[in-house]
């Protein structure tokens, strides 16, 4: 039964009876003046019943929520919850098969729950589970990812950060960990049952990260536990159950080599590309915009054109500084990408990159307090660590892992991944791509106030579903967001070569809304997505290898960047124009992040 209180006006039914016997006693019944007792009385059973209704709805989104955490102990884990850390979930038949059941059970239970008779904060939890349990569905059934990305298997991450986060002593971890361990062969067995038909380059990527696993568990992992409390008997236990993980895991990534050798024989085996149904349908998903996927892609080659157009004009203004003497080109692209290429010589020196990371982050944290642009929290540290290596090999050079919202005090990690692996050419490029302004950029995203400022005021918003279910398009849209928010409010000094770098910045964003799109759906080629990057958006080589190799592994997740923050940006404009001088900028930012990491249109909704 769908649940609603609208029926008969919300009456309750004893009052509702009364009411249809009064009609039935005259056959053209005379309607007497109503008293305002009686419309208080109406009124508030009407009330009382939306807030039984809303209670429920409440009671159950939560244990709903609740119980899919306890489904999966990864989940619960990255979301600061241990007490099932000892738990692996296994991706077998059987676990796919009660996962069906437990979504199509609680959609059912869902749908009894009419969104309208919500108010705005509970509807948004309804759209977030409906679209969780949906995209579940669509994953396992439509997609089935689970058969041809074996880089979705890995038993690193949940062991990794066991190993990292101080919640328990370190001897009740370490058992933790062998408790996971333990369980790694009967892991790798489903995921090899899984496996039909793999795309080449994520094969490629499930090796280079398993042998990172390898690196995880070998000799630091020995000496650790060998200097640990734990007893004789437990240290050998512990040891047993490493050399099995460990042995177990040669062996996956020598089958997945064999894999790897057998497809380069038959034309690379199942394209990676994974066109326009589904490329529309994970959008949704993923994304969850008032935008369709071809929308965003027609927006981004607009903006594409206008940054070109205000680039172009920074470019005439300081041509004559940096070039006196030297005729400009005619094409505006190659007067650009000159100018880039001049100004990105300024750069740091490749063994000081980290720690000029680590230098600017606190002048970040003072400007944001300085211009009073929004509410910080000191007692939440941010550190700044080399990417561990089972994370590495995707393409990205910098991230963020958060904390949960059920141990948001634990550290925040920045992951910068050193650039040990690139030759002398690799490095500069590199370099020169993350230039003195890049850089800055750069820290701003994932940090302050990106990322890392964005996740803290998520862990403190209201509501479990908003905390958890986190919307990677408002996450990405924020950072991408707060660059452009940071450069107007003075950072930089309106430099217009850090405008310029911005533009460079922000075209990467642009283009890669357009290029993933492109690839996977309209068949964009290596080639021209490599010359889009060189000359349109002016990147470095390496980094254009770097994102064509992440295109070729992920599908929509790039486009969340524009997306987020072309909607983030043009709602702010909005309410500007709307409240003129009424409006301030520190409020739009904390009442924007109040709502945790619920999809952008979701807040304007509750925002309006």
């Amino acid at each position: 039964m769908r649940i609603s209180s609208k029926t008969f006006g919300a009456l309750p039914f004893a009052l509702l009876l009364a009411t249809l016997s009064a009609c039935t006693e005259e056959s053209t019944p005379v309607t007497p003046p109503v008293e305002p007792a009686t419309v208080a009385t109406d009124a508030a059973a009407a009330e009382s019943l939306d807030t039984a209704l809303h209670r429920e709805f409440a009671d159950y989104s939560e244990s709903l929520m609740r119980r899919m955490l306890a489904r999966n102990p990864e989940w619960s884990l990255y979301s600061g919850r241990y007490d099932n850390a000892h738990q692996v979930t296994l991706p077998d038949e059987t676990r796919r098969t009660e996962d069906l059941l437990f979504i199509d059970a609680e959609l059912t239970r869902l749908s009894q729950f009419e969104p309208s008779n919500l108010p705005p904060e509970l509807r948004i939890d309804h759209n977030l589970l409906s679209n969780r349990l949906q995209s579940m569905r669509w994953y396992m059934t439509v997609f089935n990812e689970w058969q041809w990305n074996p880089a979705s298997y890995n038993a690193a991450g949940p062991i990794g950060l066991i190993l990292n986060t101080p919640y328990a002593p370190e001897e009740d971890r370490l058992r933790t960990v062998m408790a996971r361990l333990e369980q790694v062969p009967a892991f790798y067995q489903a995921a090899r049952a899984n496996i039909s038909n793999p795309t080449a380059e994520h094969t490629e990527l499930a090796v280079t990260q398993n042998r990172g696993t390898l690196n995880l568990l070998g000799s630091s992992l020995q000496d650790r536990v060998a200097a640990s409390q734990l007893e004789s008997a437990e240290k050998d236990r512990f040891e047993q159950a490493r050399l099995n993980a460990v042995n177990t895991i040669e062996g996956f990534i020598t089958e997945l080599q064999t894999i790897s050798a057998e497809l380069s024989q038959r034309d690379r085996g199942r394209d990676f590309r994974i066109g326009a149904e589904l490329y529309e349908s994970k959008f949704a998903f993923d994304i969850q915009s008032g935008f369709t996927a071809r929308d965003m892609y027609e927006r981004a080659v607009a903006e594409k054109n206008r940054l070109h157009d205000d680039m172009d004009a920074i470019t005439i203004t300081l041509w004559p500084s940096y070039f006196p003497g030297v005729e400009m080109p005619e094409d505006r692209l190659t007067r650009i990408g000159q100018l880039i290429d001049h100004l990105s010589n300024q750069h740091i020196a490749r063994d000081q990159f980290i720690s000029e990371i680590e230098r600017q982050i606190p002048l970040l944290a003072a400007f944001v307090a300085e211009n009073d642009l929004l509410e910080q929290d000191p007692s939440r540290p941010l550190v700044v660590r080399e990417t561990p290596e089972y994370m590495r090999g995707s393409g990205a050079g910098a991230s963020v892992s958060a904390p949960g919202p059920f141990n948001p005090t634990a550290d925040t990690y920045y992951n910068v991944t050193p650039l040990d692996d690139y030759n002398d050419e690799q490095a500069a490029s590199y370099l020169r791509e993350y230039n003195q302004w890049v850089l800055q950029i750069l820290n701003i995203h994932e940090a302050i106030p990106g990322h890392y400022t964005q996740l803290v005021h998520g862990n403190k918003s209201t509501g479990l579903i908003k905390s958890l279910l986190r919307n990677g398009a408002m996450i990405e849209g924020w950072a991408v967001y707060s660059e452009r928010m940071m450069l107007e409010a003075g950072w930089g000094n309106q430099q217009p070569e850090m405008w310029l770098m911005y533009g460079k910045w922000n075209l990467r964003v642009v283009t890669n809304a357009i290029m993933d799109y492109a690839v996977h759906v309209l068949g964009m080629t290596q080639e021209q997505a490599m010359d889009m990057m060189l000359r349109e958006a002016f990147q470095e080589q390496t980094e254009a290898e770097n994102k064509w190799r992440r295109i070729k592994l992920s599908q929509v997740q790039l486009t969340s960047y524009f997306t987020g923050y072309a909607e983030i940006y043009d709602f702010r404009e909005r309410l500007k124009q709307q409240q003129g001088s009424a409006f301030d900028l520190k409020t739009f930012h904390n009442t924007f992040l109040s709502f945790g990491n619920a999809p952008v249109p979701a807040i304007i909704n509750l925002m309006e």
